[in-house]
């Protein structure tokens, strides 16, 4: 047997030994599903979700503890959301500091609620190409939109659903040391808020860092 037959007989014998290994190693350290397509698996986000057709000013979506939903102009504990995907596309809302679940009644209002009702609290998620979302009750159908002028009830005009702009969870804001300038909030009056033209072009703000 010459050296060339034995150096492939040897290499033969260890491509079932490397087979085993690679699968072993798969099983025990599956691949996660990245793709926010799919928004499955559990995912968890926290995001102030932001509208600017909902009401004359800008506002912020707030769970209060009383259970209210409102508009907020500027950001707060209560305008600090989880969202967490329950399946394909659909997902649930929970305000952080209250833990209270958003949800809507069968004429379209909002409340928070402390307990999840799946009926009431499950919402479709529909990520637009520039950035914003829109929402819809899974069971009902109903757009998502916040009332009007600060209040909590529904303004009964039929209208379409409000894009909601989801904003990344941020810290509270520190010291920089001299010469270093602190990040400067979204532009949510921009084109682009989140400056996804260029090397982050087509990822959605609902699953960035």
């Amino acid at each position: 047997m010459g050296w060339e037959e034995a150096r492939s007989e040897h290499l033969g014998l260890w491509v079932p030994v490397l087979a085993v290994l690679l699968l072993e190693a798969c099983r025990a350290h599956p691949i996660p599903d990245s793709s926010p397509l799919l928004q499955f698996g559990g995912q968890v986000r926290q995001r102030y979700l932001y509208t600017d057709d909902a009401q004359e000013t800008e506002a912020h979506l707030e769970i209060r503890a009383d259970g209210t939903v409102v508009g907020a102009a500027r950001r707060s504990p209560e305008s600090l959301l989880e969202l967490k995907a329950l399946k394909p596309g659909v997902i649930q809302i929970l305000g952080v500091k209250t833990s209270r679940f958003l949800c809507q009644g069968s004429d379209g209002t909002l409340y928070g609620s402390l307990h999840f009702d799946p009926r009431a609290c499950s919402f479709r998620e529909l990520l637009l190409e520039d950035g914003y979302n829109i929402y819809h009750s899974e069971t009902l159908g109903l757009p998502l939109r916040l009332p009007p002028h600060n209040s909590p009830y529904r303004d009964l005009a039929p209208r379409g659903p409000a894009r909601f702009l989801p904003l990344p969870g941020l810290l509270p804001a520190r010291l920089e040391p001299p010469g270093i300038p602190a990040p400067q909030p979204p532009d949510v009056g921009s084109s682009d808020p989140l400056s996804m033209v260029g090397p982050s072009q087509g990822r959605s703000p609902s699953y960035a860092s």
